[in-house]
């Protein structure tokens, strides 16, 4: 009699899509001879480049992509507010990373938890500073205009809202939210029309909504 246990293994076996097999990561090596440029890095050519970058950039030094990055930034800076550890905050860099922003600024703590980021910050301008005033006063002289990212009474629907070409949108933390100070030193705020029965978004997944958005109205050039 048929082991029909054992012929339904060896089956699925048989059958295993193509995309469950582990897919190569990066590029080895670089064949000689290698590419000439002041923009490729030695190292990578040598040992092959297995970050987590666009084709273009295989090979290049983090210096030379953050350079040819700064030739095409996109206005937009954000701006998260950091008094906790929060693991959101690398999450929203790395997006800050993807739409290629102006710059990225943490309030509060220097120092921040980068896991999430998965080295990201490397190719984005950062700025830190130390209190609400001190960001406030950067957007004053570099005509910025704050928005907060809340939904707090009297915000507006992002997703119906105009959004300021130089704009620095504002997050604060998982847990608490954007701070008082932070909050009444920003010029207007915004928020995500939802439908459902929660009372607010990640706060990874609503920078992520809001920076999008900026860039649906301020598509580059």
């Amino acid at each position: 009699m048929e082991n029909k246990e054992s012929s339904d293994i060896e089956t699925s076996s048989v059958d295993t899509p193509a995309f469950s097999q582990q897919r190569t990561v990066g590029v080895g090596p670089h064949t000689e001879p290698w590419p000439t440029g002041s923009h490729y890095d030695p190292l990578y050519l040598l040992t092959g480049d297995t970050r987590n970058v666009l084709d273009k950039y295989r090979y290049w030094s983090v210096d030379a992509i953050k350079a040819d990055l700064d030739e095409r930034r996109n206005p937009l800076h954000i701006a998260i507010e950091n008094l906790q550890h929060d693991l959101n905050i690398g999450s929203i860099v790395r997006t800050a990373n993807a739409f290629n922003l102006a710059g990225v600024h943490i309030v509060g703590r220097h120092k921040w938890n980068k896991r999430g980021a998965l080295v990201t910050d490397r190719y984005l301008n950062m700025y830190y500073h130390p209190t609400p005033e001190d960001l406030t006063q950067w957007a004053q002289d570099n005509a910025y205009n704050l928005v907060a990212i809340d939904n707090q009474e009297g915000a507006t629907p992002i997703e119906r809202t105009p959004l300021p070409e130089n704009c620095l949108f504002v997050f604060g933390q998982e847990s608490t939210g954007i701070s008082s100070d932070l909050l009444n030193a920003c010029d207007s705020a915004v928020e995500i029309t939802q439908y459902g029965s929660t009372r607010s978004l990640n706060v990874a997944a609503a920078a992520a909504i809001a920076m999008h958005t900026w860039i649906v109205q301020h598509p580059p050039a």
